[in-house]
């Protein structure tokens, strides 16, 4: 890949860029929920729903949006979606910081910042998708890793800069998305070949897309084929999970505080862990890319789903007052499901359906995903209410369990662009 020093170039400023990426969109999307709902409950005296109701309403949306961006990406190219994107997310955040008790203010902003991490997220996977095969699973591995770098050090950063400043940390973001608006517009192109170039730089274009056959992917062709809905369901299951872990791991931390845990649970225990855990499993996103770049990634992602596990179990026997060995495991899980759904949900996407055919299958198997993640916080605010968060966290278990046999009947599905893989015998 850095044989070639043009490409290898352009590689390391995305490679940067896609850290950024999936730090803001893990950040964005649900993570910074676990600072910003404490703040406004105890600020403003808002409930869970009232804070959550406009991120509910951009999860349904993000339903029918992932199908619009895909499409766009699809006939204008990724960066003419994604620039303005993050420009219009920018201004969001400042909303945010300027709302106060203005709640329509607050709501339009969240809501805006809910919808605009979808391109944030597609875009970095497509961009990955269009540049390496053969490394796709290394460099989604080292770009994913921004997701659960956000755990290591964006929540703890974000829980003092609120304490300090309040609301306008939103302002800092909003200020930092502008400058990698900035670099995306001037430091990447969409493909390779817009510069001459091919994938993973080498000297000749893919081997295996001049094998592909047919035409265009067709959304009833898609539709009628059993890998699809496999990867629909298994894949679906895992970004319910993530969603609605990642959004009331603090809220759950709270739930089990003992009078000695100062100000609660979470804070003064969770808040460790999570660090410790999190920067120990943040190279698990490249080591599942290696999985995949090695053996394909069905086997990768059975090794994710059981890594989830680690996540979703210590939370639902975890003790009042905590417990430092399942806090320890559940820290480590957080950091791999996070850096892991990211690195090979693109990932198994391209090995059943290749390069070409990447984006026209994704917005489709992503958009039906959407239906179930929208419900996530709903789902989990429910239980939340009924005093019944536990049993939320067993139903995950036993749909867990669900995803792992769904996967495993996938083993056979061939990998469309074997041919430029590691482990084709035709690489060289």
């Amino acid at each position: 890949m850095f044989k070639n020093k043009k490409f290898a170039g352009y590689s390391i400023i995305f490679m940067i860029l896609g850290v950024a990426y999936m730090f803001f969109y893990s950040g964005l999307q649900n993570d910074h929920l676990n600072i910003l709902t404490p703040f406004l409950q105890e600020t403003y005296g808002w409930s869970d729903l009232k804070i959550t109701n406009p991120v509910t309403v951009g999860a349904i949306i993000v339903i029918v949006l992932y199908l619009v961006i895909g499409t766009l990406f699809v006939k204008y190219g990724v960066k003419k979606v994604l620039i303005p994107s993050i420009v219009i997310m920018a201004v969001a955040c400042v909303g945010i910081a300027m709302a106060g008790e203005n709640y329509m203010l607050y709501a339009i902003s969240i809501f805006l910042i809910r919808i605009l991490v979808v391109p944030l997220q597609m875009g970095g996977f497509m961009l990955c998708a269009n540049w390496f095969i053969k490394y796709r699973g290394r460099v989604m591995g080292i770009i994913t890793a921004g997701s659960p770098l956000m755990s290591v050090v964006g929540i703890g950063l974000l829980t003092s800069l609120v304490g300090t400043f309040g609301l306008n940390t939103y302002i800092m973001i909003g200020a930092i998305l502008l400058v990698i608006a900035i670099v995306t517009a001037f430091g990447i192109k969409d493909t390779p070949e817009e510069l001459g170039l091919y994938p993973d730089g080498a000297d000749r274009a893919p081997v295996s897309e001049a094998q592909e056959s047919g035409g265009a992917l067709t959304v009833k062709q898609l539709l009628s084929e059993a890998r699809a809905w496999k990867l629909i369901i298994s894949y679906g299951i895992l970004q319910f999970v993530i969603v609605a872990m990642m959004a009331y791991m603090a809220v759950r931390y709270i739930s089990l505080s003992s009078p000695e845990d100062v100000p609660n649970l979470f804070v003064s225990k969770g808040l460790l862990w999570l660090s410790i855990g999190a920067l120990v499993g943040i190279p698990m996103s490249y080591v599942l890319g290696w999985i995949d770049d090695k053996v394909g990634s069905i086997k990768a992602s059975l090794v994710l789903n059981v890594l989830f596990l680690f996540a979703v179990i210590p939370l639902a026997i975890m003790p009042v007052g905590g417990n430092v060995a399942l806090m320890a495991v559940w820290a480590f899980g957080v950091a791999c499901m996070t850096g892991g759904l990211p690195t090979m949900h693109p990932c198994v996407t391209s090995y059943v359906y290749g390069r070409k055919h990447y984006m026209a299958a994704n917005k489709w198997i992503m958009t039906i995903q959407a239906i179930p993640m929208a419900f996530a916080l709903t789902f989990m605010g429910a239980f939340n209410q009924m005093g019944q968060l536990t049993t939320a966290y067993y139903i995950m278990i036993g749909l867990l369990v669900v995803s792992f046999i769904v996967i495993m009947t996938m083993k056979n599905i061939p990998d469309a662009n074997e041919a430029d893989r590691d482990y084709s015998k035709n690489t060289n």
